[in-house]
């Protein structure tokens, strides 16, 4: 027979067991994931990174927390953002959308490792040391997408063989803007182009700037890398359209809106990288010895219903070249 006080010892003990047992689990690891644009516009890139992260063993809500940011294309919110991230004691910043999310979370943050997933030069806007060393505590996932505004470039001359005047599309808060507007006028220079440089923030500068394409009497539009300009895609496509001007994007959601052509960087293949990026530091990696991964998957995506619309000829070389056609 057990004595009352030690049947009631034993009640304390069981009672207590569970809360002990509560506080010796581990916390779960929180990953913050800062992004320029909206949830609206690009939350189809979440599920490629949530697979990034499932691929090495972390399921959201079960072996990792993530906490999501989204600036709304207003890159000055950006620097609070990553305040709010630190506050909850992330343990990785995933920076996606612009530079400007990367280079906020680097600003705001020695220690925390960040993954970026960019379509800069992460070397000449600042992010990381080198691709192969980036030392510090950041790394990441980058295209490098000034080096695709020549094949950009090489589509509308085989596409408008007697084109000469285009016009460039660029966000000027993007710090990627500048060296891709000096990287094209090269191009432009080179291959006897007369090119126009158009700068918008918002849809009324979109608007404004098609007006002028017009007037101007661009023949065919190119797109810079930017979130603002990239979830717009479908509002580009639309006054592309209208005024009967052919355009190549960088993103694929473009042409699917109804756009002629877009060309550039997997975005799903990018997502999904900066999610295993991210679950390796989980596991104990460091930024510094992660080198920057290039992407390697491009898709050409070639609306045919649009150029029908545009009165214009895919050449078949061009349509067996791409990765989608859109009928």
């Amino acid at each position: 027979m057990i004595a009352r006080r030690d049947f009631i010892t034993l009640l304390v003990g069981a009672a207590a067991w569970p809360i002990t047992a509560r506080a010796q689990q581990p916390r779960m690891p929180v990953i913050g994931y800062l992004h320029s644009s909206s949830a609206r516009a690009n939350s189809q890139y979440v599920e490629p990174f949530r697979r990034g992260l499932a691929e090495a063993g972390y399921v959201e809500g079960r072996d990792v927390k993530i906490e999501y940011r989204w600036a709304d294309n207003q890159y000055d919110r950006l620097p609070a953002l990553v305040a709010d991230l630190i506050r909850h004691e992330v343990a990785v910043i995933v920076a996606s959308g612009t530079v400007n999310a990367g280079l906020a979370a680097k600003e705001a943050t020695r220690t925390i490792p960040i993954v970026f997933a960019v379509g800069s030069d992460p070397i000449q806007i600042g992010l990381v040391a080198s691709l192969n060393r980036p030392g510090a505590n950041v790394t990441g996932v980058t295209t490098i997408s000034r080096e695709l505004l020549g094949k950009r470039l090489e589509l509308i001359r085989e596409l408008l063989p007697r084109a000469t005047a285009i016009s460039f599309l660029v966000n000027p808060d993007n710090p990627n803007t500048t060296p891709s507007v000096q990287e094209l006028e090269t191009l432009a220079r080179n291959g006897g182009w007369r090119l126009q440089i158009a700068p918008v923030r918002n849809e009324a500068e979109l608007g404004a700037a098609f007006a002028k394409f017009k007037e101007n009497k661009t023949e065919a539009f190119l797109t810079g890398t930017d979130q603002f300009l990239g979830s717009g895609g479908a509002l580009i496509a639309t006054l592309a359209t209208s005024y009967a001007i052919p355009g190549i994007h960088q993103n694929r959601e473009f042409t699917v809106a109804g756009g002629l052509i877009s060309y550039g960087a997997s975005n799903d293949e990018n997502s999904r990288q900066a999610g295993a990026y991210a679950s390796r530091i989980l596991k104990g990696e460091k930024p510094a010895d992660l080198p920057v991964v290039q992407s390697s998957k491009f898709d050409l995506v070639i609306n045919l219903k649009t150029a029908k619309a545009l009165g214009l000829t895919i050449p078949l070389t061009l349509q067996y070249a791409a990765d989608e056609v859109i009928e």
